[in-house]
């Protein structure tokens, strides 16, 4: 069984929207939502500018995933 995640979905999802439209800094945003760990939580950050292809320094959700058409990998 997984363990438990310390946030829902519903923040991190709220925290790395609020990141991308207002412009502030991580470390605000996560102060205004209760997240006491800035560091993991700059990982959901990159993890979703990653998946949305903003990130071409980091792995998308599918090449992790091994996604053979994933950077030409056919």
């Amino acid at each position: 069984m997984p363990a438990s995640r310390k946030y829902p979905d519903e923040l991190r999802e709220r925290a790395v929207r609020e990141v991308h439209t207002s412009g502030r800094p991580v470390a605000h945003v996560a102060r205004d939502l209760g997240i006491r760990k800035k560091e993991g939580w700059r990982g959901w950050v990159r993890r979703a500018e990653a998946g949305q292809g903003s990130r071409p320094d980091l792995l998308t959700t599918a090449e992790r995933n091994g996604c053979p058409t994933a950077r030409g990998n056919s």
